[in-house]
């Protein structure tokens, strides 16, 4: 690395430092504040001074929460932006391992291994004894203070029954713990947002989090209901149940909300989403009620308290949503005898990944509803024009599309849809002496794409790269043939041989190598149409940066656009009284606006990267037309290769195959040597518990799990 580049790097890296701070000093500030929000001082003081200075015939009450809820998330999110784009000029060759031990090196391991949560480790677990704290003491806070307004005298005069009154209190108490958990709901599935990488996490890894929040939204709101059901009941108001005030909450749109909801709860429940994952897939889209009817319910001014999450969901969504309507071009099909497919697609250069990277497929044929991830296995640096994705035959989707692909009479176009790629921001676990990779079955598809990220590394920049031991279980020897997948298609014998790679395979159910495993791989061509497109990034290669500019310019057209229809529709008519006006049409226009402003400014951002996007497109169809076609019908076939049951010749010095046993985990994770030894794990959910029990064992310091999750 020359001078400059060195400065360059030291002056970004203080920027990105400065960054950090204001990020962690906004986001400090943002807890607190859900720390003092149920106090009497908050409540009383506080906020009604907030509301005095801040209210405005332009946005009333709603201003104080726009400012106070709102803005901070949308700052972190726009900054953060700017920080991931600066992150991505890293040096390539950044392998070295940092032996120096920090105190969150155990906190990283895990803590938790069997049980409801599945594997937790010590940060999670902390940060999740945080939040159940914060909700405990918010629910009590409310709960005291409301209680201590109930007097004999206040219950004598409304006629009603002590019991009764707490009951309401805790009823609306209930709502308010709620809303807590669904503000921070639509963080974790959104998938190309800043706030995620903020935090070294993943959509995919995060999906637990969501998971965890959707119980407890559901479990506040559904007692929320029931006690204002109960209270009704017992004071003679059943009718209440049916009422939708004008300028006040809205019971109706309440009730319909929460019917929604429990739709969608009822069916995501571990065995019912297993057996039915069809009727879970379909009835999650009861969201889109379940939230129309929860901002009608309530007024538009504490929505905007809940709303920053879902704004930026919603930003991330449509983004998805243009993606998803261009077809994307599929170039071949290698077709393996263990029932696997490699599907490669034509890929823009200038789309760049991590490894562990995650694309969703649809294929229209099969489900124009239905998207499905599958890990990315190539290397963006070593594979610049094709990106490759390993679907292994299992589920009734991914059965169907095998079928129509390895039939004889089967189609000589696929149309497919993708969104993504969607990964890890960054490749810190690859920093180790050693890489210890443990996989079952498919489970070893993420691991290509990390060897190929090694072999980039040592072949490009003659880096020194960790040792990488992969342990690999497989059920049948032709499962093997999926070890042939570590070499990309333009790799040649020797650039396996560049990094140290061992490789321990179990074959579990032979006793000795089938000597009746003589199959066929056969690559499959596809024919080209002039609608499809490679897969490219939606937002071109300076993503972030065009996502921080939608995200703050819809922001800042949506406050001109409220801003005007409040000074100049609602406050002629409500005067900022919030009693004229309806709460629930004021929430209408509101969302509106917000949608509008999103379509309007992702459009434009998409439209504008969608021009050099066809300039490349039409590059590559143009290269890729130069190429002879051999296909006198539907298809093109490649030379078809027989493959015994090892895998290529040039793995087989790396490869000791076992017959008819298991890896003993313990005994080779033990065995490893090294002062920082990483551990990665895909597979079913015994060998991950095991797998993550064994590093959090105590019993060697030199191991650690990374929590990189690779099931949705």
């Amino acid at each position: 690395m020359d001078s400059g580049s060195a400065c360059n790097k030291e002056s970004t890296d203080m920027v990105r430092t400065g960054m950090k701070i204001i990020l962690m000093v906004v986001l400090v500030g943002y807890v607190m504040l859900w720390i003092v929000m149920p106090t009497n001082t908050y409540q009383q003081k506080w906020r009604p001074n907030m509301q005095i200075h801040i209210n405005s015939t332009f946005f009333g009450l709603q201003g104080a929460t726009l400012l106070v809820y709102f803005f901070p998330i949308l700052f972190v999110a726009v900054l953060g932006c700017v920080y991931l784009h600066l992150g991505r000029r890293s040096n390539h060759c950044n392998f070295e391992s940092n032996s120096r031990k920090h105190l969150l090196a155990t906190w990283k391991n895990p803590m938790v291994v069997k049980g409801p949560l599945g594997i937790v480790s010590g940060i999670e677990l902390a940060f999740l004894i945080m939040f159940v704290a914060l909700l405990i003491w918010s629910l009590s806070t409310y709960l005291r203070n409301s209680f201590a307004t109930i007097t004999p005298q206040l219950t004598a005069e409304s006629g009603e029954r002590q019991w009764e009154a707490k009951m309401e209190r805790a009823a609306l108490s209930l709502g308010l713990v709620g809303n807590i958990c669904l503000t921070f709901l639509f963080f974790p599935v959104a998938r190309g947002s800043s706030v995620l990488p903020l935090f070294g996490l993943t959509s995919e890894g995060s999906i637990k989090y969501h998971i965890w929040l959707g119980h407890m939204v559901m479990a506040f709101f559904t007692a929320h209901g029931l006690c204002y059901i109960i209270y009704w009941a017992a004071t003679n108001q059943i009718s209440e149940m049916l009422k939708w005030a004008k300028a006040e909450i809205s019971n109706v749109a309440g009730e319909l909300s929460l019917l929604a909801g429990l739709g969608l709860w009822t069916t995501t429940f571990t065995r019912i989403r297993r057996k039915m994952f069809e009727l879970f897939f379909y009835t999650h889209h009861l969201y889109i009620l379940f939230m129309i009817f929860f901002l009608l319910h309530v007024s538009i001014s504490f929505s905007c308290i809940m709303l920053p999450g879902f704004y930026l969901f919603l930003v991330d969504r449509f983004l998805r949503f243009l993606q998803s309507r261009q077809r994307v071009r599929v170039i071949s099909t290698r077709i393996l005898p263990c029932e696997t497919l490699e599907i490669n697609f034509s890929k823009s250069p200038g789309l760049s990944y991590n490894p562990t990277s995650v694309l969703f497929i649809n294929v229209p044929s099969i489900s124009k509803l239905q998207w499905h991830p599958f890990t990315i296995t190539s290397n963006s640096n070593l594979e610049p024009g094709m990106l490759s994705v390993v679907i292994k035959s299992e589920g009734s989707w991914s059965k169907k599309l095998y079928q129509m692909l390895s039939s004889p009479s089967s189609i000589d176009h696929l149309e497919v849809s993708v969104e993504g790629p969607y990964g890890p921001s960054s490749t810190d676990f690859l920093r180790h002496d050693t890489l210890v990779m443990v996989s079952g079955g498919s489970g070893i598809t993420p691991f290509i794409s990390v060897i190929r990220e090694l072999i980039f590394a040592s072949t490009t920049y003659k880096c020194k790269t960790p040792q990488v031991i992969l342990i690999c279980s497989f059920k049948n020897s032709s499962d093997l043939t999926r070890l042939d997948l570590l070499l990309p298609i333009s790799g040649t014998p020797s650039t396996i041989s560049s990094i140290q790679l061992k490789i321990e395979a179990y074959v579990t159910r032979e006793k000795e190598p089938s000597i009746n495993n003589l199959k066929l791989l056969r690559t499959i061509w596809f024919k080209t149409h002039p609608t499809d497109a490679p897969v490219s990034a939606i937002l071109g290669p300076k993503s972030w940066l065009w996502l921080g500019a939608i995200i703050s310019s819809s922001f800042i057209i949506f406050l001109i656009i409220i801003g005007l229809i409040t000074r100049y529709y609602i406050f002629p008519i409500d005067h900022n009284t919030w009693k004229v006006f309806s709460y629930s049409f004021r929430s209408f226009l509101n969302m509106l606006v917000i949608c509008i402003c999103i379509a309007m400014t992702a459009s434009a951002a998409v439209f504008w990267n969608k021009k050099k996007n066809v300039r490349e497109a039409n590059q590559i169809q143009n290269i890729e037309g130069s190429t002879p076609s051999r296909s006198p019908g539907s298809r093109l076939y490649d030379a078809e290769r027989e493959l015994e049951s090892l895998p290529h010749q040039s793995l087989v010095q790396a490869t000791n195959v076992h017959y008819g046993e298991r890896p003993d985990l313990k005994r080779i994770l033990f065995d490893c040597k090294g002062s920082s030894i990483g551990v990665l794990v895909c597979g079913p959910k015994q060998m991950r518990q095991e797998t993550a029990a064994i590093c959090s064992s105590g019993l060697a310091d030199n191991l650690h799990f990374e929590s990189i999750s690779f099931s949705w």
